[in-house]
């Protein structure tokens, strides 16, 4: 497939490949060059989800929350909501 790219650098993905890989307006693309070829693909966010023993487990970026804490006030919230 051949594109053509417009006076300010601009491509037209065609809605075919767009509706294939669920691109929609406002989506992010990751760019690749090496040498002289280009490739775009979906800049999805990275899996959270693990496997580790058999078991899934978040892996991502805590975002500086205190995971021992929070894991904390939860079990506090829930005790408290039980004994109600």
């Amino acid at each position: 497939m051949e594109l053509v790219i417009d006076k300010a650098g601009r491509v037209v993905i065609p809605k075919t490949v767009r509706d294939r890989l669920g691109l929609r307006a406002g989506d992010a693309l990751e760019l690749q060059s090496e040498g002289d070829s280009v490739r775009l693909r979906p800049a999805r966010p990275k899996t959270v989800l693990c496997k580790e023993h058999g078991l899934w487990v978040y892996c991502g970026d805590s975002s500086g929350v205190d995971i021992i804490n929070a894991i904390e006030d939860d079990r506090e919230n829930r005790v408290r909501d039980v004994s109600r």
